[in-house]
């Protein structure tokens, strides 16, 4: 293999991949879900070292990917030209997404994995789609799915069933919930039912992805109920770009509130805890190194998502971005948390499929300095320690301690 596996996973993000018809996606993995996290509509694959992506292949880009992937004799193997690239791993379909919870609802449509965290999108579809004329981001699918693909009403005691299930059977370590835009404000409100019986019942990372609260003292109460972190979704850095792509989020929040929100987070529940998120391919990429660069000087990670175009979006014709153009991008995001001392990949068995880590950016990386190379022995410091505290909890929660 000619790329090492975080370069081929960001090359599949940019050209996506053809199915050969020798594939039985349905019948060897999960299939493709397309649910309310609008990027995941891929394939999810494991790349050689574990790495996960969840690879375009329904979108009219991949139809000429130069990267086909075939079923042979010993598995899946990826090839580019009829040279194979490397083998790789349809994810399994989890046995706990045909269980049914209590009420009835099959867990698989309760929260999906993305690579081997839990995610969850419990509230009601964002009020931006409801609008008229519609607010919503032109590049999101959450308004497509809803109904389709996963329940549009989630008990707490669903969500608990499933990730119970999820820890138990998947040895999933971190629920990742997600709200749209409510017109009444209350987006962290109605997570909190769901983020305390989580922590309460199961010991498992808790993160929350939801618009910027107007009032920061709702984050004092994440913090006490025990979330781990929260990120927001800027989605664009450049003030034109993010009033053309976000006309809700320009409208009625403004980035500064996003910046505001990640600012005071960062105080609050420290570095590497906090996440600006934000897509490139819809700007320049000095944009999104601009936007990385901010995030980093506040001690937060930079998340930064593949533009993808996704069907019936507003922006499904508009091409991904070009590998080489975001490179350098995928660079900044590891050497700017080890420029700014911001701890990452330190919680264990995060893998995540929809975004590069700043550990396999790495893999982008041809050489680091010297403090760099301090900052990393820190990590790995930190690393052991949390993750022999957190066994622990898990024990205890899970009665095995």
């Amino acid at each position: 293999m000619k790329l090492n596996p975080g370069e081929l996973k960001l090359d599949l993000y940019c050209n996506g991949m053809q199915l050969d018809r020798s594939c039985a996606i349905d019948e060897d993995g999960c299939g493709i879900l397309s649910t309310r996290g609008g990027l995941g509509s891929g394939l999810e694959l494991i790349l050689p070292g574990g790495v996960h992506a969840n690879v375009p292949v329904t979108e009219e880009f991949a139809k000429k990917s130069p990267y086909v992937l075939h079923k042979e004799a010993g598995g899946y193997v990826v090839r580019k030209g009829g040279v194979a690239v490397c083998g790789v791993a349809l994810l399994p379909r989890p046995a706990f997404y045909d269980r049914k919870t209590a009420t009835g609802k099959p867990m698989g449509r309760i929260g999906i994995l993305q690579g081997t965290y839990l995610g969850i999108y419990p509230a009601g579809l964002c009020d931006f789609w409801g609008m008229g004329p519609r607010m919503n981001c032109r590049f999101c699918s959450v308004g497509l799915n809803l109904g389709a693909n996963e329940e549009a009403g989630k008990t707490v005691m669903d969500v608990v069933e499933t990730a119970l299930a999820a820890r138990d059977e998947c040895g999933v370590t971190f629920v990742h919930f997600n709200s749209g835009f409510c017109r009444n404000g209350d987006e962290l409100g109605k997570l909190e039912p769901y983020i305390k019986a989580i922590k309460e019942k199961t010991g498992l990372l808790v993160g929350v992805q939801a618009i910027p609260s107007a009032d920061l003292s709702a984050y004092d109460r994440l913090k006490k109920m025990g979330v781990d972190h929260v990120s927001f979704c800027m989605e664009l850095f450049g003030p034109a770009e993010f009033r053309k792509t976000c006309p809700g989020k320009a409208k009625y929040l403004g980035q500064e509130r996003f910046l505001k929100a990640i600012g005071y987070c960062t105080r609050i529940f420290g570095k590497g805890k906090v996440a600006g998120e934000v897509i490139a391919g819809l700007e320049s990429p000095g944009n999104t190194i601009r936007a990385i660069e901010t995030f980093a000087k506040m001690g937060a990670v930079a998340t930064v998502c593949v533009f993808r175009p996704c069907k019936g979006t507003d922006y499904q014709d508009l091409p991904p971005p070009a590998y080489e153009d975001m490179v350098p991008v995928f660079r900044r995001v590891y050497t700017a948390c080890l420029d700014y001392g911001i701890p990452f990949g330190i919680a264990p068995n995060i893998k995540v499929s929809i975004v590069m880590l700043p550990e396999e950016c790495a893999c982008l990386v041809p050489e680091i300095t010297l403090g760099q190379r301090l900052q990393l022995a820190k990590l790995q410091a930190m690393k052991f320690a949390f993750q022999a505290y957190f066994r622990a909890v898990l024990a205890l929660k899970s009665g095995k301690l």
